[in-house]
């Protein structure tokens, strides 16, 4: 198989429903690339997940970039909350990768299924809490940031399905929680690439082309197509039934997510 072409194919689709709904495109690209990889000759079996998660957070770097970019230009972004939760998300990400590294593929694999489950069913029932206080204090802030770096490193996400309901739940307006997550996604994917290319750094039977668990082949069709799509499906998003999609995308996430356990626990025995 022609497997440039499949990495176009899906950062395409990636770019697109990032766009149009506002999430990140790790829920989509891990479970599929986790299928891709077990498929070809010279990945291990036992790193397939590790490097589809840094493959993913890898892909995101750039993605988050140009999504930053985007809403500072809007004055959506709340720069006072980027730099107090900065530190925390940093020390956050790298604690997830770390531990991503050191945990056998499966116990992982059943974590992101799991957490795949409950942002789809966020999407279904469009689950939101009620503003409720305001932010915490700096200690807060930074207990808070690495929770959700921690998770996002963990199942190679932006973080905006963390993000974004913690800044609304403290009140922030929900467009500017939405352009400040988009701000907070980028230290996300540093802090997270840094680390899958760190923990698997060396790491023997890795394929070629590797940094450490970064998959370089796939990065480099990922992200422009990820890219080109992305600004087409965020166009869409004020013309088209984003709840009925949303509905959709989140039954194909979980589609997706079982895929991927059948292939880690059935299909290789």
């Amino acid at each position: 198989m022609v497997w440039w072409l499949a990495y176009i194919v899906l950062g395409l689709f990636t770019g697109f429903f990032a766009g149009m709904l506002g999430i990140g495109g790790g829920l989509v690209m891990v479970p599929t690339l986790t299928m891709m990889f077990a498929a070809q000759a010279g990945f291990p079996p036992a790193e397939v997940l590790q490097l589809a998660l840094g493959t993913s957070m890898a892909a995101i770097l750039f993605t988050s970039l140009a999504s930053l970019r985007a809403h500072h230009r809007h004055g959506a972004v709340l720069w006072r909350i980027v730099a107090q939760i900065t530190p925390g998300i940093l020390v956050g990400t790298l604690l997830g990768t770390l531990f991503a590294s050191t945990v056998p593929a499966k116990p992982l694999a059943i974590f992101f299924t799991a957490f795949v489950c409950l942002v789809a069913v966020q999407m279904i029932f469009n689950l939101k809490p009620r503003p409720a206080r305001e932010l915490p204090g700096a200690g807060g802030v930074f207990a808070v940031g690495s929770g959700i770096g921690a998770l996002s490193a963990l199942v190679a996400i932006g973080g905006g399905s963390l993000t974004v309901p913690f800044l609304t739940w403290c009140n922030v307006r929900v467009q500017n929680a939405i352009g400040t997550s988009a701000a907070i996604g980028f230290p996300i994917a540093v802090g997270g690439s840094l680390g899958y290319i760190f923990n698997g750094w060396g790491h023997p039977g890795l394929p070629e082309w590797s940094l450490g668990y970064v998959y370089l082949p796939a990065c480099i069709w990922l992200v422009p197509s990820s890219m080109l799509t992305a600004p087409l499906g965020a166009k869409l998003a004020h013309s088209l039934p984003v709840a009925t999609l949303k509905r959709v995308f989140a039954g194909l996430l979980i589609v997706l997510a079982a895929k991927m356990l059948w292939g880690l626990f059935i299909g290789k025995g």
